[in-house]
């Protein structure tokens, strides 16, 4: 005869997840974990009680999600919140498999013994573990108006997709994403590194960030290139001595065995493997569907496919190619691809130096990384016969607002003419403050009617962050 799982078991689990029913506080190994930045974001949706919708915490795995979770409790708690009125609940454990959301609530409202009706905090962690759990919570949404739902999952996009159909005026998403160079600074607490500066651009002075410790923080920024995407890796020697180890299995091997093919229905698990190793070594590269499909023997429908699950899953990102007159072609057939977080290629293959030959393209996935999780803005590249620029802006018409080169190189800031595609897209389109990234070098040249500004690329990384997260503060 096949048991099942008793109610009363079912009820133990629940209270072993909420310590703070007993002694009114997390767990001290969360305690001590810093918070992100990104928490100050978050927290405003939270507390938010006048409109009423859930927050539904999207962000690839390994990147905090859980951990901002607990120091939310934390800080309800401290802002006056009951203990006993805060419940969370991991979906992925087995012993809740096939139990809804709303029997969930109910037998966890019954755990605690308490006989209130309303203003409880639900926390349900990786929801993508629910069969339709966007129906079910619009349902608790609509059906418990003075509770609040807070729930997280690490499929992104699809979570985002299931939010926008049905959860349409009663979802709020918040996507949280690997550390940006930002965070890694402030998490280790390296802020003395970092001074401000103003720069030219566009005609206008702007303000950056700068160091007068360049050797210390091109060191650190090549620590987070290998190391700098996940809040525990940062903190542990261990895991950074066997990155593969850790990364590899915990984050890729689950990504793409189970997440995926559990969301959707892949079936030959290999090939996507193989895709994203290909694509991972070569981050930062140019692709095209005809030459993946020639190399990989893998059909193109199926590689379109196949790469739009590995966006979804928040590992990669696509950049879309213009010419050299900043138009876009009539068919996209060929693109960059960049790593979402450029330690998955350490992890995967094995930890660089300054000197390495890749470490160009690393530098330009850690540049392009911390800004992909701007939902108001689509970086572009250029790329004609014999010419390239790395990053472009457009505005709403498709006009190219400002043009960037990434470089781990100082060669340039001495030989200015040899940045011919650069000079030649900005002469066509009228951009008159390019930036250059380089190793060590700073400051402004003239150069054939352009103001080339020229940035350590550890500094840029670090301004891209930190800009970033000041633009969604002001949003």
């Amino acid at each position: 005869m096949i048991k099942e799982i008793s109610k009363k078991q079912v009820l133990d689990r629940i209270r072993f997840e909420n310590p703070w029913w007993v002694d009114g506080k997390i767990e001290d190994d969360y305690q001590q974990m810093p918070r992100r930045l990104y928490f100050e974001l978050f927290k405003p949706l939270v507390y938010e009680r006048d409109i009423r919708r859930a927050v539904v915490l999207m962000g690839p795995r390994r990147v905090g999600k859980s951990v901002m979770l607990y120091h939310m409790v934390q800080d309800m708690i401290e802002n006056g919140a009951d203990p006993m009125k805060i419940i969370f609940i991991t979906i992925e454990n087995p012993i809740y498999n096939n139990i809804g959301l709303e029997q969930l609530f109910s037998f966890a409202k019954e755990a605690t013994g308490l006989k209130d009706k309303s203003d409880w905090h639900i926390i349900f962690d990786e929801i993508q573990y629910c069969k339709d759990w966007e129906v079910h919570l619009k349902s608790l949404v609509d059906s418990y108006r003075k509770d609040k739902f807070i729930v997280s999952g690490s499929a992104a996009a699809a979570l985002k997709f299931a939010s926008n159909e049905s959860g349409a005026g009663r979802f709020t998403d918040f996507l949280l994403p690997p550390l940006t160079f930002n965070e890694y600074i402030s998490l280790k607490g390296l802020d003395r590194l970092i001074k401000t500066i103003d720069i030219t651009w566009n005609n206008k002075i702007v303000d950056f960030y700068s160091t007068a410790h360049l050797e210390e923080l091109n060191k650190h920024f090549i620590d987070y290139i290998n190391f700098g995407g996940y809040p525990e890796v940062i903190f542990s020697e261990k895991i950074q001595a066997n990155p593969g180890r850790y990364i590899r299995q915990d984050i890729v091997d689950k990504v793409l065995l189970r997440d995926l093919p559990s969301l959707y229905g892949i079936s030959d698990t290999r090939e996507l493997n193989s895709l994203f190793t290909t694509i991972a070594y070569n981050s930062g590269g140019e692709f095209s569907l005809e030459t993946l499909s020639k190399q990989s023997q893998i059909p193109k429908n199926t590689l379109k496919k196949y790469i739009g699950y590995l966006e979804a899953a928040y590992l990669i990102k696509q950049v879309k190619r213009i010419d050299q007159s900043g138009k876009r072609f009539k068919r996209d057939n060929f693109f960059k691809i960049y790593l979402t977080n450029p330690s998955l290629r350490s992890a995967l293959f094995s930890p660089i130096s300054s000197t390495d030959e890749m470490m160009g393209n690393m530098v330009e996935t850690a540049i392009i990384a911390q800004c992909m999780h701007r939902d108001w803005f689509t970086p572009w590249y250029a790329r004609w016969s014999n010419g390239e620029v790395d990053m472009v802006g457009l505005s709403e018409t498709l006009k190219p607002l400002w043009a960037l080169e990434i470089k781990w190189t100082d060669r340039y800031f001495e030989k200015p003419k040899e940045l011919k595609s650069l000079i030649k897209f900005c002469n066509e389109n009228n951009l008159q403050s390019p930036i250059v990234t380089s190793i060590n070098k700073e400051g402004n040249i003239e150069y054939n009617g352009l103001n080339l500004q020229f940035i350590p690329s550890s500094s840029y990384a670090y301004t891209v962050g930190k800009k970033t997260l000041e633009m969604k503060k002001n949003k």
